[in-house]
């Protein structure tokens, strides 16, 4: 895994970057991210949002997905919310369950300040044949 690409291929994630989502760790296969709990993730009764907390669970799927250096893809998702979290900063944790030539399926614990699990998130993906050095040379080759 090269985190050099793997960060500049996201770098272009701009739902990411706008809820402060900060990658934390990176291994193949496997991802670490955090996003505080700020106003504009919270929903009418002032507790983060189920989009927000989905968005965060959907980026640590992405970053151990494609830790790898192939281009993957979400094929289905499906996220269960266990109860509501406390303030302060979200952790999302993924882990690769099986990858082969074509598909790839991982979990995402979601966790708050106090450790108690948010949210199980299950993802699968579909491995596309272009590399993220790639779609980073072209993306550098445009602007």
């Amino acid at each position: 895994m090269d985190r050099a690409v793997l960060d500049a291929y996201f770098s272009g994630d701009e739902l990411a970057k706008a809820l402060e989502m900060t990658v934390t760790e990176v291994g193949t296969g496997t991802a670490t991210v955090t996003m505080p709990i700020r106003k504009m993730h919270q929903n009418g009764l002032g507790k983060a949002h189920g989009g927000a907390i989905f968005s965060l669970a959907d980026f640590c799927f992405a970053v151990a997905a494609n830790s790898h250096g192939q281009v993957s893809v979400a094929a289905t998702v499906s996220i269960n919310f266990l109860r509501p979290p406390a303030d302060g900063i979200l952790t999302a944790r993924a882990v690769e369950i099986q990858r082969g030539r074509r598909l790839g399926t991982y979990d995402v614990d979601v966790t708050d300040d106090r450790g108690k699990k948010i949210a199980i998130f299950r993802g699968t993906v579909a491995i596309m044949e272009e590399t993220l050095a790639s779609v980073v040379a072209k993306r550098t080759t445009q602007e």
